[in-house]
């Protein structure tokens, strides 16, 4: 049986409770580059499962972190 990428990843975090989602989130940010693919998958899942307004507001959050204001001038 071959398991692509997506279907490990999703077998390796299915089951487990909200908190131990979050545990290993953040323990995956700011990680190795190897969990990256991971949390990519992760967010696909979130990304489907969003309505267009929560789809919206990520990528207002995104857009900012990609292009933070300038600091103001005194």
């Amino acid at each position: 049986m071959e398991l692509d990428l997506r279907q490990a990843i999703v077998q390796n975090v299915r089951d487990k409770e909200a908190g131990e989602l979050a545990a290993i989130v953040n323990d995956s940010i700011d990680g190795e580059e190897m969990a990256l693919p991971g949390l990519g998958v992760l967010f696909e899942m979130i990304w489907k499962g969003s309505t267009e307004a929560a789809r919206n507001k990520m990528m207002t959050v995104l857009h900012k972190k990609l292009n933070p204001a300038p600091p103001k001038k005194s």
